[in-house]
């Protein structure tokens, strides 16, 4: 059932129902199989691309749609609660285009941006290594100037859409100078000696392939560098600061579909002559669920518009993150609980809803980083 919504325009009304059409109709019904047989849904990412929902917060003249980030997140939430691998994988091409869209010169944007808000070219982020993850500004891979060109070396780690995707956004070393010392390069799929290793063997989003990208003299022009050398850092916090919201939202759409199930099983399910949904001791877990689901949904959406207004909101997507992936992993344990033992099967999608609530928070930054960014925030107030 979906939730009720106060949007802004009768445009995003209209832009809602779309999503909601797609992921009930396009998403949905697949969603399961592609995760069983761990089958990456290019040709959904496409879609999603000509229905133009993929360059939805950025501007109009390379191809976005120029929404808020408040009407952007909430079709990411319908995306996530319909698949999660597409809503994750949705919110992760924004953010590949974060650094292009913001810091490119308008000649690189007129020449990439348009395919990638088109849905003609799919994104991935390389920021983390197997030896920098938290700790970005540890990051060894590098580029090494050569007459007009960088040539890469070294491995990044945990990368969704790794060896599908079309472009890296690649934070690589250019100079030894700490966190000051990296930069942005916009790297082609096709470069030669550009590889990756087999996909890691997740618990869940097993859709979403996640892999190393690793870098063997891989050469790459000069013209792909975005912004500044030594910017890069900054290009990269910034950028997590808007994923972490899309994740948080990614986070509220599984939520609500494993609070869906679980409500649907309880109005149906009898027990001593009557719905289980009728027991006090479900009654409260199915309300604390509800309870959840909305207090994280209205937590990212104050973020949102926070952002869209221009202040800042570092603290607030912080906290969006860590209150709305904690509140699926809740949920969708509760729902499991709810089902009882059709729950703890694959004939339901809870099990999967439960398998795939628990990586969100660890990625984009892992809950106990947000926890420093927010105490942080606090305490330079």
């Amino acid at each position: 059932m979906p939730a009720e919504r106060l949007l802004p325009t009768t445009e995003a009304e209209d832009l809602l129902k779309l999503t909601r059409e797609i992921a009930r109709d396009e998403l949905a019904p697949i969603a399961s199989e592609y995760e069983e047989q761990e089958r990456f849904p290019r040709e959904q990412f496409r879609l999603l691309g000509r229905s133009g929902l993929l360059g939805l917060p950025y501007p109009e003249q390379w191809g976005g749609a120029a929404l808020s980030y408040e009407v952007y997140l909430q079709v990411l939430e319908e995306l996530a609660a319909a698949w999660m691998s597409i809503g994750v994988g949705v919110s992760v091409h924004t953010m590949s285009c974060y650094a292009l869209a913001e810091h490119g010169s308008d000649e690189q944007r007129a020449r990439f941006l348009p395919d990638m808000l088109g849905g003609d070219l799919l994104g991935a982020y390389a920021l983390s290594e197997p030896h920098a993850g938290s700790d970005a500004a540890a990051l060894s891979t590098r580029a090494r100037r050569d007459g007009d060109q960088y040539v890469l070396n070294g491995a990044k780690a945990w990368i969704t859409h790794g060896g599908h995707a079309d472009f890296y956004t690649t934070m690589v070393r250019t100079s030894d100078d700490g966190g000051h010392g990296i930069s942005c390069l916009l790297v082609d799929a096709a470069t030669p000696g550009l590889g990756f290793t087999p996909p890691e063997r997740k618990m869940g989003l097993t859709g979403s392939t996640t892999t190393q990208v690793l870098f063997d003299d891989a050469r790459v022009a000069a013209d792909r560098l975005l912004g500044a050398e030594g910017e890069g850092l900054k290009i990269a916090l910034t950028a997590l600061n808007s994923g972490r919201l899309g994740i948080a939202a990614c986070a509220v759409g599984l939520a609500q579909a494993a609070l869906d199930q679980a409500v649907a099983y309880a109005r149906q399910r009898n027990q001593f002559g009557r719905a289980i949904i009728e027991f006090q001791g479900l009654e409260f877990l199915i309300a604390d669920m509800a309870a959840a689901v909305e207090s994280a949904r209205a937590t990212y959406l104050e973020a949102a518009r926070r952002r869209d207004r221009g202040l800042s909101f570092v603290r607030q997507a912080s906290i969006a993150k860590l209150v709305a992936t904690d509140a699926a992993m809740k949920v969708t344990t509760d729902a499991v609980q709810v089902l009882g033992g059709a729950g703890y099967t694959r004939d339901f999608p809870v099990e999967r809803y439960l398998r795939e609530a628990k990586v969100p928070q660890i990625f984009e930054g892992t809950n106990q980083i947000q926890r420093m960014v927010i105490a942080r925030q606090l305490r330079n107030a």
